[in-house]
């Protein structure tokens, strides 16, 4: 199993509406997809409170490969991304990295 760390620097406020777009949109088109979230995070205590966190669990590159492609390929998703974006961008930046644990990890 690997994990994919994906970190989105929003544009100033609108993490209210990355949110709203993961829990009502996006979630739904994952599953769609067969793409399982790991789980979502947002700062508590630290220097910024504008981004969201959140890892998906994949079997292999391969597997990472196959599905993020056809959800970014999704007309559904492209439809909604245009619609939660009428005002302009809600993401200013995206950071993500694929990470393999370690042998003493108890995430396998």
């Amino acid at each position: 199993m690997i994990h994919e760390l994906r970190i989105y620097e929003c544009v100033p406020g609108r993490l209210p509406d990355l949110n709203n777009r993961f829990s009502t949109i996006t979630l739904k088109l994952w599953e769609k997809h067969g793409i399982r979230q790991a789980g979502f995070w947002t700062t508590l205590i630290g220097e910024s409170n504008q981004i969201l966190y959140y890892m998906l669990a994949w079997e292999s590159l391969a597997e990472r490969e196959s599905k993020w492609g056809a959800f970014m390929a999704d007309p559904d998703w492209h439809a909604a991304r245009a619609k939660t974006e009428a005002n302009g961008p809600i993401v200013a930046k995206v950071t993500n990295y694929i990470l393999a644990p370690t042998a003493y990890s108890a995430v396998k």
